[in-house]
């Protein structure tokens, strides 16, 4: 079987991760949309193991949460008389959780905006982390019992509701409400008022759809199957803790955070998909 030279399969999934959309990948790197869709699932399996076992024993002391929204296939409203829509097709969050001083993403869940996936999300975060700290959310309710569930009395919990006022009469349909304010909500423990914030993770959710285009509104590239969208986010979510560079901190989130002593490059992405894909020799019979 034919497979691509290490560094053009580095340069598919760096342009992955700079926004490209698969057929713009498959015209720029000459291969075909399926080779780029078979590395991408091939790739995204491989990242999810990796942020799986290597984002672990996280030391941090401020963590904001935000969910940023996407869709797939369709929107919600569009599902019921799209043809024949896949599983999972319609709107589409995707959780995160980010160390506000290394801007790691220490957690990250796609799914859908509900109870189920509140718990799920924050019972990972909890997991990835080694010491109490000081979390932040938007007022989305259904933090409050998935935090209380999962962290109980051990964190110090606050949400951060904005307040927007009404859509004035120049502004078009994608045009966001204005922001007049926002409330702090202390929930548990003692949060330090200072540090009551999501604007990192906000900050994040733009770079999110900076990167993939799938994330990008009002284009095509967006997701047709469920299982992409999740690998991508996977793919990307090493990119940004492994590969890149953060401008402030002048390292890569994962170095700033100690989970790893260097930056790494795609290439070094390709060569653990490599060991992966390495047939396991057969032990012959004596």
């Amino acid at each position: 079987m034919n497979k691509l030279p290490a560094a053009k399969r580095a340069q598919i999934l760096s342009l992955l991760c700079e926004g490209a959309s698969m057929r713009s990948v498959s015209r720029l790197a000459d291969v075909s949309i399926n080779t780029v869709s078979k590395l991408l699932v091939d790739t995204g399996r491989l990242c999810t193991a990796f942020h799986d076992d290597q984002v672990r024993g996280v030391k941090a002391q401020r963590i904001q949460v935000d969910e940023i929204w996407s869709f797939t296939y369709a929107k919600a409203k569009n599902v019921a008389k799209a043809k024949k829509p896949p599983e999972g097709a319609g709107d589409t969050w995707t959780w995160t959780g980010l160390d506000a001083d290394s801007k790691l993403i220490v957690s990250w869940l796609v799914g859908p905006r509900d109870a189920g996936s509140a718990f799920t999300f924050t019972s990972d975060l909890k997991a990835r982390l080694t010491n109490r700290v000081q979390l932040t959310s938007d007022g989305l309710k259904l933090y409050l019992d998935a935090v209380e569930d999962v962290f109980g009395a051990d964190i110090d919990y606050a949400q951060l509701v904005k307040l927007y006022g009404a859509s004035g009469e120049n502004e078009t349909r994608y045009s966001p409400a204005k922001c007049i304010g926002s409330i702090s909500k202390e929930i548990t423990g003692a949060p330090d008022p200072k540090h009551i914030s999501t604007s990192y993770v906000e900050r994040q959710n733009l770079t999110m759809r900076m990167h993939m285009r799938r994330f990008t509104r009002l284009t095509n590239g967006f997701s047709k199957k469920l299982e992409n969208h999740v690998h991508m986010v996977a793919l990307y979510t090493v990119f940004y803790n492994f590969t890149k560079v953060h401008k402030t901190l002048r390292v890569t989130p994962a170095m700033q955070a100690g989970l790893t002593d260097h930056v790494w490059s795609m290439e070094e992405i390709i060569r653990l998909l490599e060991e992966v894909e390495a047939p396991v020799p057969v032990a012959q019979a004596n």
